[in-house]
C-alpha cells in the first residue's frame, strides 16, 4: 500500500527550521490504519507481551490498538501533572527543547514486559526517557515500536541495547 503517502509534511511546526510528520491521513484512512497496525503487531506478535505504553499524544492512538490486538494492558505515559495518581517522572531534550514524561507508578509490575509505543523516533530524547521510567520500575523492555524514524537524527543511539522497530524510516 505505501504507507509513506498517508504521512504528511508540515514545514514550521511547531517552530520553525522542523519539518513535522503529520500521521492524520493515515489514522483517517481505515485500510491504511489496518495495513500500519498488522506490521506493528507482527514485529511482536511471537513475543509474550505484559503491557503496551503509549506516549503522549500521538503514541496513543496505535499503542492502544497494539494492546488490543495483543490483548493486554495499556499504559499511558503523559506530559505532567496530566495523571491523576501518584507517578515516577523522566525529563528529556527534544530537537526543539526539552520536556517531562509521567507515568503512574503502579503502572508496571517489576518483570512486566513492555512494548514501548510512539508515533515518531527522532533524536531518542522521549524514547530514552519512557525506558528510564520502565526500567525504573522494573519493566523488561521486549521493544521500543514506532511508526516511522527520522534516522539522520540519529535517535536510534539514545536507547542502543533495545530493539527496535519502525514501520518507515526517513
Amino acid at each position: 500500500m505505501g504507507l509513506k503517502k498517508y504521512i504528511r509534511d508540515i514545514q514550521g511546526f511547531p517552530k520553525e527550521g522542523i519539518v513535522f510528520k503529520d500521521i492524520t491521513p493515515l489514522l483517517i484512512d481505515a485500510n491504511a490504519r489496518k495495513e500500519c497496525l498488522g506490521i506493528l503487531v507482527s514485529t511482536v506478535k511471537d513475543k509474550k507481551i505484559d503491557k503496551v505504553i503509549g506516549v503522549e499524544s500521538r503514541g496513543f492512538f496505535f499503542g492502544m490498538l497494539l494492546a488490543e490486538e495483543l490483548n493486554v494492558g495499556f499504559v499511558p505515559v503523559r506530559k505532567p501533572n496530566k495523571l491523576p495518581f501518584e507517578t515516577l517522572s523522566a525529563s528529556y531534550d527534544l530537537e526543539y527543547g526539552s520536556d517531562t514524561l509521567e507515568i503512574h507508578t503502579d503502572a508496571i509490575q517489576k518483570g512486566d514486559r513492555v512494548l514501548i509505543h510512539d508515533d515518531v523516533l527522532a533524536t531518542g530524547g522521549t524514547a530514552k526517557a519512557v525506558c528510564e521510567l520502565v526500567e525504573k520500575l522494573g519493566g523488561v523492555i521486549v521493544q521500543c515500536n514506532f511508526l516511522m524514524e527520522i534516522t539522520f537524527l540519529n535517535g536510534r543511539e539514545k536507547i542502543a541495547g533495545n530493539e527496535i522497530f519502525a514501520a518507515m524510516t526517513y
